[in-house]
């Protein structure tokens, strides 16, 4: 269901099912519901030979899920130097050899910020990897900001893809991704590293009673409700933290620290990433010629005034405030101002842009703070903030920077996000129809093609994302509308609907507000602009329910999207959300009511005259429309009218030459032909349709293809 191929044969089936009731039939939710279909299906398929035949072929040509078949080896890299930690780890080491007995093989090891947790579970599997030759899982919880915490959806799908399913393999519902995790790892020998958890909840989900699975999770407390073997991290003593710091800064730059090591020491508190920071500014030569860092506040935080506060968590913010005293004052600006928001993926250009300063200029402030360990390196070559370092940074803007300069620098960075989120989106779907006023300023991005474009807005989607949180909370509520019509294309090429839903949240409550604050002000095109936008809103929202299957609310974000739209007298959007409704109705296989709402669109459409607006993207959604309506009366059995329709709308796409719609089509048609027992007059349409994905990257949809071609030469 996560691809054109699955939508293709659950329609598929939901038709056969129709036929062979000889009624309505709604569509499964829940594994009861399928056995239920299944059954229905089998002893149609008893009773009579033609049902026989056409269940025979559907299930031959179903897609069939190609991955779950990698060997991950995910762990990140282990550090260098370790010290210490023996008992530590022959608690791991228990709990992995520990006989199969039912029980998860499950280990809670928790302690402080900056103490070591991570690195310690990560040193284990590294060092133990000969024992889990499926391979070996990492999920770090809290996502890419550092501060916030993953939905189980999102866990779920990357835990997938790590396991070797292509997105498009991966199942939009979340019960269905966890049956599909479990199922793969079943029998399997596997590390699960889960890294900085939240709660029990977070992770109970994610465990299985497989033999051969151990699960490592981390954390920085024991997780009430979580059947774990705990082990407990604590501070590194003095002599291991002396040998540790030793290691990484060489035995000249401690004789070189002289009467000031025991107070480097005294600040570390046992915290290895504290020693680890402090090396760097043992082993640094001085530098004269170095501005210094403005600053007539004193520390950025003083940890007496947090009674509450455990030494280790001092200890990381001892090491910002000692790197942050070093730094030039172009670095500790940038520093101060990038932890104003929990941006997860601060890249040159967002900086720069929050900074006012020059990209190259950025680049270079970040590597710097990077090296001072004052920001961590993700995966991909972005930065992001420890949480206990950015409240540090934080603390110290409010103190130099002040409320107005704070301020300016989150408002730039959104506008940042706003204007690369638009550009992106304008190449990645230069013929869609927008709302945003940015979308009539902004050319399309500098990108070779479509993909391209797509692919630098899924690098950015954690910066968008956090930027419409900042637009709310800022209550700029147009840029936080505009922010998520130009999602519009990840949602419809990408998917990643769960990871959308709580922006596109935020879309619909701030376009809300913004046509209830507007109506009324005598002010009507001023008020109908609002309501059409709170229109494209909620059937924005309402197509990522959609593919979550929340099919009721989906239905109710579709219902005020279609009232909102004719309060601004806005037909081409109402035709939109209706339309949308009867793509919820053919995935619930009401396919009669799907049909009567594409003709109540088409109607909508075919008032529009030839001056007013939309007009010139009424033809091709109008032969959209007639594919709908192909697809809804070939669920219904009505396979003339459906042939009639479908041929319609091919005219239409290969006029335009649109070779994906044209293909799409061509399916359609291909399996009407099927349907109707003709493998002959299905065999051009399908040959032609895979002559025109060749190149479009549709790897799904060329495999159902191929599944039709053999249907149609068996016969």
């Amino acid at each position: 269901m996560a691809n054109e191929a699955g939508k293709r044969a659950w329609e598929s089936v939901g038709a056969l099912a129709r036929r062979i009731a000889g009624r309505e039939v709604a569509a499964p939710v829940g594994s009861v519901e399928r056995e239920a279909l299944a059954a229905l299906l089998v002893d149609g398929a008893r009773r009579d030979q033609m049902h026989a035949r056409a269940l025979d072929a559907w299930v031959r040509g179903a897609p069939r899920l190609g991955g779950g078949t990698a060997v991950p080896r995910r762990l990140p890299s282990s550090v260098r130097f370790f010290t210490d930690r023996h008992d530590l780890l022959k608690h791991l080491d228990r709990e992995a050899r520990r006989k199969a007995d039912g029980r998860p093989r499950v280990v809670l090891i928790h302690g402080p910020e900056g103490i070591g947790t991570s690195a310690l579970a990560v040193h284990w599997g590294s060092a133990h990897a000969g024992r889990f030759p499926d391979g070996q899982l990492y999920m770090d919880l809290r996502g890419a900001s550092a501060v916030g915490t993953l939905d189980q959806g999102t866990v779920l799908r990357s835990l997938l893809q790590q396991l070797g399913f292509a997105d498009e393999e991966i199942p939009p519902a979340v019960e269905d991704r966890a049956d599909l995790y479990r199922t793969t790892v079943a029998d399997r020998r596997l590390l699960v590293v889960l890294d900085h958890a939240r709660s029990a909840a977070q992770v109970q989900p994610l465990l299985t009673s497989t033999p051969g699975v151990f699960t490592i999770v981390v954390a920085r407390r024991p997780l009430s409700g979580l059947d774990a073997v705990p082990v407990a991290v604590g501070p590194l003593a003095h002599q291991d933290a002396r040998a540790l710091l030793g290691r990484i800064a060489g035995k000249e730059a401690l004789t070189a620290a002289g009467a000031e090591l025991p107070r480097v020491l005294t600040r570390c508190a046992g915290s290895p990433f504290a020693l680890r920071a402090a090396a760097v500014r043992l082993t640094e030569p001085p530098r004269p010629d170095q501005e210094p860092v403005v600053s007539h506040h004193g520390p950025a935080t003083d940890p007496a005034d947090d009674p509450t506060t455990e030494p280790a968590v001092d200890a990381v913010r001892n090491a910002a405030e000692d790197a942050y005293q070093e730094l030039a004052a172009g670095a500790a600006r940038l520093y101060r101002l990038l932890a104003l928001r929990p941006w997860p993926a601060i890249g040159a250009a967002s900086a720069a842009a929050i900074a006012a300063i020059g990209e190259p200029e950025a680049e270079a402030l970040l590597t710097e703070l990077a090296d001072r360990r004052l920001l961590e390196t993700t995966a991909a070559g972005r930065y992001r903030f420890r949480p206990s370092v950015r409240r540090h940074a934080e603390t110290a803007a409010a103190q130099e920077d002040g409320i107005g300069a704070c301020s300016a620098a989150v408002s730039r960075g959104v506008a940042w996000a706003l204007r690369f989120a638009v550009r992106a989106d304008r190449a990645v779907l230069p013929q869609r129809w927008h709302l945003g006023p940015l979308y009539a300023q902004l050319e399309p991005g500098p990108y070779a093609g479509p993909g391209e474009a797509l692919a630098a807005l899924g690098d950015e989607l954690g910066q968008i994302l956090e930027a419409v949180r900042a637009a709310e909370e800022f209550e700029d509520r147009d840029s936080v509308v505009q922010l998520c019509e130009a999602l519009w294309s990840v949602q419809l090429k990408a998917g990643r609907h769960d990871e959308l839903l709580p922006a596109l949240r935020s879309g619909t409550r701030a376009a809300d507000a913004d046509a209830g604050t507007r109506t009324g002000t005598g002010t009507d095109i001023v008020s109908a602009e609002a309501f059409r936008m709170a229109g494209r809103m909620h059937t924005q929202l309402a197509l990522a329910l959609l593919e979550v299957r929340r099919y009721e609310e989906a239905e109710s974000e579709l219902l005020a999207a279609a009232c909102a739209e004719e309060r601004a007298g806005h037909l081409r959007g109402r035709a939109t959300a209706v339309e949308t409704l009867g793509l919820l109705r053919l995935r619930q296989w009401r396919f009669q009511d799907a049909h009567e709402r594409f003709d109540e669109a088409d109607a909508l459409l075919a008032a529009i005259g030839e001056d007013g607006e939309g007009a010139a993207d009424v033809p091709r959604a109008r032969a959209l429309l007639e594919r709908h309506r192909g697809r809804a009366l070939r669920g219904l059995g009505r396979w003339a009218d459906s042939q009639e329709r479908l041929e319609r709308a091919l005219r239409f796409f290969r006029d335009s030459a649109e070779a994906y719609n044209t293909a799409r089509t061509l399916t359609d048609l291909a399996e009407l032909h099927l349907d109707a027992g003709d493998p002959t007059a299905a065999r051009p349409p399908v040959d032609e349709a895979i002559s025109l994905l060749r190149d479009e990257r549709a790897a799904f949809h060329l495999t159902h293809l191929e599944a039709l071609r053999r249907r149609c030469e068996a016969g």
